[in-house]
């Protein structure tokens, strides 16, 4: 990836201002101007990679409103959490292709739900597609920071998520075109085994603020090492050499102490740099609803509050993930 610091990453696209993982908001981010973007991907019944944040798809598309599916919703517990909708793995990918995209959050981005139900859901393969082609459009190396969602729940239904992204990788041409990529997973055990079928890329653990990874839990129960302590000196220590970096919530770096002020640079920025490893932080929102406390502004959750001055607290990372690209650039790569 290129090393200017930090690089600003369209999450999902541009989703502040269409549906998220939609073909526009990703065209957005392409023409705003940003280093990388990031897509998640999880799995069909007949093994293509869709990209979608969750398996779970009722608040992102359409699906509610197509009665041939109305006997597909059903009640499942993913990485121990019960939930009810539905769910990727149980249709077929010409199913999902008769679906349109939604935006997640209507309530503080009612403009971007004005893009509703006008967008197919993408393949894996159609967003490389799209990047490649927007690289070339846009006169610049365009990376891909790939997310694997739920690779524990997935093989558990018989679907290895390792072999299938190998797969859309190889067929698409990346990583041996030069595509810039980062793989990345809450579950160090599935970007172990991307890597072991020959990857090529920049392996980062994501790390949340509360928790335990659900692929340790499945293995060993409430003996699994926490978030916490993986992010800790010696669990960093034990990172090394497995991957390039993590990627953790912003508020470990803004406020790790909870307090909900910025306390500045965190012994975390430190303990990563120490080991080499590369450190990166999700997710820069504008929003209030977002912000911590002393950031916040008038006008309610869906108004902007002094975000820059929340992200400005950042520029020491290696990258950044952002909703709205234009603003990240505008904070990360002022035109002086």
């Amino acid at each position: 990836m290129p090393r200017r610091h930090p690089l600003v990453i369209g999450h999902r696209g541009a989703p502040g201002y269409r549906p998220e993982h939609s073909r526009s908001s990703y065209a957005l981010a392409f023409a705003m101007g940003v280093d990388a973007v990031e897509p998640d991907v999880v799995a069909t019944r007949d093994g293509v990679l869709v990209v979608r944040h969750e398996n779970e798809i009722s608040g992102t598309t359409d699906v509610a409103d197509h009665p041939e599916f109305a006997d597909r919703r059903t009640e499942k517990a993913v990485d121990g959490q019960r939930m009810a909708g539905w769910f990727t793995e149980d249709f077929t990918w010409d199913e999902l292709a008769t679906l349109r995209t939604r935006e997640r959050i209507p309530a503080l981005r009612p403009a971007s739900a004005t893009f509703d139900d006008a967008e197919p859901i993408l393949r894996l393969a159609d967003l490389l597609d799209l990047v490649r082609a927007a690289s070339l459009e846009h006169g610049r190396e365009i990376g891909v920071v790939l997310e694997i969602k739920h690779a524990t729940y997935f093989a558990g239904l018989g679907i290895d998520l390792a072999a299938l992204v190998e797969r859309d990788l190889r067929e698409s041409g990346s990583p041996a075109s030069g595509l810039p990529l980062i793989v990345e997973s809450f579950e160090g055990t599935v970007l172990e085994r991307v890597r072991e079928r020959g990857v090529a890329a920049t392996y980062i653990h994501l790390i949340e603020a509360d928790g335990a990874p659900a692929d340790l839990v499945a293995r060993d129960g409430a003996a699994a090492p926490t978030y916490a302590e993986i992010a800790s000196p010696s669990g960093l220590d034990a990172l090394v050499g497995v991957v390039d970096g993590i990627s953790v919530d912003k508020k470990m770096v803004l406020d790790p102490d909870g307090t909900g002020r910025a306390r500045g640079s965190a012994p975390l920025v430190s303990d990563v740099r120490e080991r080499g490893l590369q450190l990166y932080a999700w997710t820069c929102r504008p929003e209030n609803a977002f912000l911590l406390p002393e950031f916040r502004g008038p006008g309610g959750r869906a108004a902007f509050g002094d975000y820059r001055a929340e992200w400005e607290l950042l520029r020491e990372l290696d990258g950044i993930f952002v909703d709205h690209p234009d603003l990240g650039m505008d904070v990360f790569r002022p035109v002086s």
